[in-house]
């Protein structure tokens, strides 16, 4: 079922909120709050009503209650003074008073008769995962809606990564406190993937633990335990929620790497060619980049709307010429920009492909507003997502707004602490802001991750060379220049990464370090 009121879209099976064509982040009380305001919009619906509906008859404060209602009128934009949507009648309860169209959509109508046996996946390359219902080992009942709650945060997170066809929680429930068989699960969800958990509270401390399983082969390929104080019960939801899933994406990842990696090259789909590429576009060496374009752009071939494929082989074009590796930089430029711009006609909201478009627009089209928009909203659309962290990241260092980027380096290594590119580019900022000794640790992090990796050494050279660590910054020197004999100050300044005016203090210290003007 789907209601329309105003510019916003509310889908009640993929649980998302639209404004027009960007999805609203809200948590799942706030979408349960919006769901049952709109179902019941015919009447006024009292302070316990709502308390019943959403918090299954907790005990609920008053302040707690509006706190959320507020959340549900930010989201829609409306305001507890307007209350153009959502009005409060003192003393009797709350109605949502806007103008609704409903529609069912046809495969829910279609869903109807259909068998039970599988659930069909999108027709788009996706893999498919189910969080199950959270085991409640505590024996206290309050924990039983805490961990419901753990599972909504983590389908939701998970559902914001378009490549995942996340199932929803109404189907994942229908197995809860059930003794289930993961294949059999699997072939009932038609996943490949379950993400199963449990939490345990004890002496005001809470222990959630996770394990993601191959659903097909029903082997483990990942498995956490968090401990945490029982205090803040959403901002805990928050945090695992975020540990949770920066852990398992990459896993995910990685398992879809393997798979494609062991098929016959006759077989490979333009899915496969795709994970192969992004396999490649990780390495950053010359032969690496070449060999992740030819990839991209097969799947693109075999696939003319895969818009994955389309953004990654904009960006490994803009990595190719940054690089100093391209032979012919103005084509490699213009091929970048035609194909983000294909990959936005093809979504413009997919966080991914925003996320490497405004990296394109940052540092090819030079449309500095613009990056800037992308790459926010790449980061409302997926606040999860460390490409878009990174991007981010790239994006406001090249308008010199260096602060935010340090911020949002820092959020990217959260999400994936072995990004050298992620380091590198932390540190580069450091340098300009003149915070040496901390450019210093992150650029010795990035060489760790990657020794290969040029801006790593470009870093620790300037930073070195600033505090005055003369021998340490011609060896940082050395070893760039040894990975690119060519290398240059003023050719790097004349590249898409040092072509900005926030570079001064890198160059400085670069010649300082013995680096060729």
């Amino acid at each position: 079922m789907r209601y329309f009121f105003e510019e916003f879209a509310f889908d009640i099976s993929r649980r998302e909120l639209n404004r027009g064509a960007e999805v609203v982040p809200i948590t799942p009380q706030v979408f349960d709050l919006l769901d049952f305001l709109i179902r019941n919009r015919e009447r006024v619906v009292s302070k316990d009503e709502l308390i019943n509906a959403v918090w299954n008859g907790r005990i609920v404060s008053d302040a707690a209650l509006t706190t959320r209602l507020n959340a549900v009128r930010a989201a829609v934009g409306d305001t507890g003074e307007e209350q153009r949507l959502i009005k409060t009648f003192p003393r009797k309860g709350f109605r949502f008073v806007g103008q609704v169209r409903e529609t069912r959509k046809i495969e829910d109508l279609n869903s109807r008769g259909a068998p039970e046996s599988t659930l069909a996946l999108p027709d788009k390359p996706s893999v498919a995962i189910a969080v199950l219902p959270f085991e409640n080992m505590s024996g206290d009942l309050e924990q039983e809606y805490f961990a419901d709650g753990m599972v909504e945060e983590i389908t939701t997170a998970l559902s914001r990564f378009k490549w995942l066809h996340v199932i929803a929680r109404n189907s994942s429930f229908t197995f809860k406190g059930k003794a289930v068989d993961v294949k059999e699960v699997g072939r009932r969800l038609g996943v490949r993937y379950l993400l199963e958990g449990s939490v345990r509270k004890a002496a005001g401390k809470v222990r959630i633990t996770g394990q993601l399983i191959d659903a097909v082969t029903g082997t483990h390929i990942w498995a956490d335990r968090f401990d945490r104080d029982l205090t803040d019960v959403f901002a805990l939801q928050d945090e695992v929620t975020v540990a949770v899933v920066s852990a398992i994406q990459p896993k995910i990842i990685q398992t879809e790497i393997a798979m494609a990696a062991r098929r016959r090259p006759e077989n490979l789909t333009a899915y496969d060619f795709w994970l192969r590429a992004l396999q490649q576009y990780y390495l950053t060496s010359r032969e690496g980049l070449a060999e992740a374009i030819r990839l991209a752009r097969r799947a693109l071939e075999l696939d003319p709307g895969f818009g994955g494929a389309a953004s990654l082989a904009g960006v490994l074009h803009l990595r190719n010429v940054v690089s100093g590796y391209s032979t012919d930089p103005q084509f490699e430029r213009e091929e970048a920009e035609r194909l983000s711009r294909l990959a936005l006609r093809i979504d413009d909201g997919d966080p991914n492909t925003l996320a490497r478009a405004s990296l394109t627009s940052a540092y090819v089209v030079r449309d500095s507003e613009g990056a800037l928009e992308m790459a926010d909203r790449a980061v409302v659309l997926n606040p999860n997502s460390s490409t878009a962290w990174h991007a981010r990241g790239w994006v406001y260092r090249s308008a010199g707004l260096l602060q935010e980027a340090v911020r949002s380096f820092e959020r990217g290594i959260c999400l994936s602490p072995m990004d050298p590119v992620m380091f590198a580019g932390m540190g580069m900022a450091l340098v300009e802001l003149r915070r040496f000794e901390e450019a210093i640790v992150v650029g010795k992090k990035a060489q760790r991750h990657n020794p290969s990796h040029q801006l790593a050494y470009l870093c620790l050279a300037s930073a070195f060379a600033h505090i005055g660590r003369d021998i340490e910054a011609r060896e940082a020197a050395a070893c760039l220049l040894e990975l690119k004999p060519a290398f240059t100050i003023s050719g790097w300044i004349a590249l898409a990464w040092g072509g900005q005016s926030n570079v001064q203090l890198a160059s400085e210290g670069l010649r300082k370090a013995g680096v060729p003007e």
